[in-house]
């Protein structure tokens, strides 16, 4: 299995510890959807897609099964945060 696209969507919401959105491309075949980019204390971190349980709950929809994929899914979708441009909103006020 091979990571071939990530898209990101930085969100600037203040006083929140998300920071993005991000969807991944597997194989050109299979695309995981809202994937967040938290910030934690010791850095960014990414949140699998959830849903609500009836209990109050999340729960995983899709997730890596090993550390080592989890790891291959965290490092590209960092990486690919980092590399995107600011929101429209934070640039125009820069301007």
């Amino acid at each position: 299995m091979k990571i071939t696209s990530v898209n990101v969507r930085k969100i600037e919401k203040e006083g929140s510890r998300m920071k993005g959105i991000a969807s991944v491309l597997l194989d050109d075949s299979f695309a995981v959807h809202d994937i967040r980019i938290i910030e934690g204390d010791n850095g960014l971190f990414i949140a699998m897609p959830s849903r609500k349980t009836a209990t109050g709950g999340y729960r995983d929809i899709a997730h890596p099964i090993n550390p080592e994929v989890r790891a291959m899914f965290e490092e590209a979708v960092i990486s690919a945060y980092n590399e995107a441009e600011e929101p429209k909103e934070e640039q125009e006020e820069e301007e």
